[in-house]
């Protein structure tokens, strides 16, 4: 399976981003304003996977989910590359009946099953690609740059114990 994004520059840091289904969203730095950074959406993509996972998990076990709310909370490192060292993924889940034990289960589920977007930060398996194509007047310019990741370069600076969990 895979899975596409293209972003495209729109002047200053602001970012357009367009996914394979064309659903689209804005990024920008702090000063811009005009978009998610680049950073949170790690947060809201992990928050948004693994609360489409608990919902869907608690409606095959019939609970009643009358208010549901992730909070996703992560702590980066001071210096570059600011990579998440520690993140808390806190479920608000409100019902009647709700079987707290369903939820834990849930929970349990998409944290060591399901949640793709918690696999990729919690195991480090992704190997990342990086490479470029430049285009000027005397040509099409590609290479590949780098590879990060297990099978790759550790990320500058990070602890290699630690490089899965950021």
């Amino acid at each position: 399976m895979s899975k596409r994004a293209t972003v495209r520059w729109d002047g200053g840091l602001h970012l357009m981003a367009e996914a394979s289904t064309g659903d689209r969203l804005e990024m920008d730095d702090e000063k811009g304003g005009r978009g998610f950074r680049p950073a949170e959406l790690v947060m809201v993509s992990l928050g948004g996977c693994t609360a489409m996972d608990v919902i869907s998990i608690l409606t095959k076990k019939q609970q009643t989910v009358t208010s549901y709310e992730v909070t996703v909370t992560g702590e980066q490192r001071d210096s570059h590359p600011h990579a998440y060292t520690d993140v808390i993924v806190e479920h608000r889940v409100e019902g009647d009946p709700l079987d707290p034990e369903a939820v834990r289960r849930a929970i349990e589920l998409s944290a060591t099953k399901y949640c793709t977007v918690t696999a990729v930060m919690a195991t480090g398996i992704a190997r990342i690609v990086h490479r470029y194509v430049v285009r000027n007047p005397q040509g099409e310019h590609r290479a590949e740059v780098i590879v990060t990741g297990p099978q790759g370069v550790n990320v500058a600076g990070l602890d290699p114990a630690r490089a899965s969990r950021a």
